[in-house]
């Protein structure tokens, strides 16, 4: 299988030709696996950081998401989403004000994904672990969850880095990935970054042959 993996789309602020990219570069390499690394949606609204008062209140928020995911449904009807930390807002919002989780719709069910779109933490594919990457940071983040891991990962969550990186011993050889993101930068959401040195990358990976060739692809 062919795994044609993207990561960061935060709508409703995503890049707008992300879809586009992401079909042209999933038909060249033939992929028929397609797995985002998480943060679908970013909650800007309800996040815990800082937030714009020029941006949208958190149900209009939700609508603009909406009216986007179903871009992405039509573009994508199979799929495995690995869930992020942005996505995962809702449930800690919930957590901060002592609510159960029956008081909550299941991530699915809030942004009614369709039936071809399975929810996980992580997902396996030709032994290559697929996760968001919650947890790691800086330029090294996707060789340290490899090592972590013990086994080739691809990861996002890190906007800036997009890479790949081999490393081999005497029993095997495995990868790191980073896959950039497919954000907007221009969105009042990612104003936080307009003096950052580092700037986001719009990439995603191609992961080939069984797991063992992988390259991180760079919208031009």
């Amino acid at each position: 299988m062919n795994v044609l993996a993207f990561t960061c789309p935060h709508e409703p602020y995503s890049h707008p030709k992300a879809i586009e990219f992401l079909q042209r570069v999933g038909k060249a390499y033939k992929c028929t696996e397609v797995v985002c690394l998480g943060d679908l949606v970013d909650n800007h609204a309800i996040s815990y950081h800082e937030k714009d008062p020029d941006l949208w209140s958190p149900k209009d928020e939700m609508d603009k998401v909406d009216t986007k995911l179903k871009k992405w449904f039509k573009a994508f009807p199979k799929l495995t989403l690995c869930r992020g930390n942005h996505d995962m807002l809702i449930d800690r919002k919930g957590k901060t004000v002592g609510l159960p989780k029956r008081a909550f719709k299941q991530f699915r069910d809030i942004w009614n994904l369709p039936k071809g779109w399975k929810d996980v933490w992580d997902t396996i594919i030709d032994g290559v672990k697929y996760e968001h990457g919650t947890g790691y940071s800086g330029q090294y983040g996707h060789i340290k969850a490899a090592q972590d891991n013990r086994q080739s990962t691809v990861i996002g969550h890190l906007h800036a880095n997009c890479g790949i990186e081999y490393i081999g011993n005497n029993k095997n050889q495995i990868f790191g990935m980073a896959i950039g993101c497919l954000i907007d930068k221009k969105s009042y959401a990612f104003a936080y970054g307009k003096n950052f040195k580092r700037k986001p990358i719009i990439a995603c990976g191609v992961i080939t042959d069984n797991g063992n060739n992988a390259r991180p692809v760079v919208m031009r």
